[in-house]
């Protein structure tokens, strides 16, 4: 694809993670069906921890918001009347969360207990965060010449932190300047990124971002933000008009910075 320049207004380069700097098949092929594969041993194990009846008051207060939704499986209260009912609830949790992750919702209350869920594989050795091969040589230099780097993903801050920090090139959290999650607002609606910029302390045309989905690109460039669409192997494909309106890279390397001549 050649060699992007970047805009010498650029400050800081904001990066998505799925079809970024990670295969979607790790998301897809790895943590998804972990989460699906243990949330049940999971729940169990960790029901009486103050951190997981956060994360279920979440879920059924999320259960409640999307009551008119085909599919929605409620979570009821427990009412402390013995094993059998724990194990409704749970298996109400458990199908809650199938349930979300089979429309794939990026809901903050899924995106939490997928973090917390995460954090204990990743802790004992069951994951490790997958990198293309690229990204810390590409961001190393992006550093070398004054460019801030930041994460925006829809996998929640925590979540972010543990790929970046048990990751297959080891602990690279020290290459990031920060991170952002759908707290911060949906990757398709353009205010996301001008809570970005002021978050960062900077214009929005100080920031490139990096995605592969085009609705994101699109929403960032309404705000002014600069963009390039990232081709990596497995991700969809763009359509023609896409291919021919959007800046295209396919390695980081690609992108070409003013100060780096």
């Amino acid at each position: 694809m050649g060699v992007l320049p970047v805009p010498a207004e650029v400050r800081a380069i904001l990066l998505d993670i799925e079809g970024t700097t990670t295969p979607i098949a790790f998301v897809q092929d790895t943590l998804f069906p972990y989460i699906k594969d243990n949330i049940k041993e999971y729940l169990r194990a960790h029901w009486e921890e103050e951190e997981c009846q956060r994360d279920v008051g979440l879920l059924r207060k999320q259960a409640l918001e999307d009551s008119s939704l085909d599919g929605v499986v409620p979570i009821p209260l427990e009412s402390g009347s013995g094993e059998e009912e724990l194990e409704r609830v749970i298996q109400a949790v458990v199908d809650n969360v199938r349930w979300q992750m089979s429309l794939d919702r990026k809901t903050t209350a899924l995106k939490q207990l997928q973090g917390h869920m995460w954090r204990a594989a990743y802790a004992t050795g069951h994951v490790k965060g997958e990198v293309f091969e690229d990204v810390v040589p590409a961001i190393r230099k992006w550093r070398e010449a004054g460019m801030k780097v930041y994460i925006y993903s829809s996998g929640s801050v925590e979540a972010q932190k543990l790929l970046f920090g048990y990751s297959t090139e080891g602990d690279i959290l020290e290459l990031f300047d920060g991170h952002f999650d759908t707290k911060i607002g949906p990757k398709v609606e353009s205010e996301s990124y001008r809570r970005i910029a002021e978050s960062i302390g900077c214009a929005t045309n100080n920031i490139l971002f990096l995605t592969d989905v085009p609705r994101e690109a699109n929403a960032a460039e309404e705000a002014d933000t600069h963009v390039a669409v990232v081709i990596r192997p497995g991700n969809a494909g763009l359509t023609d008009d896409e291919k021919s309106y959007y800046s295209l890279i396919s390695s980081f390397t690609e992108l070409f910075l003013p100060s780096s001549t």
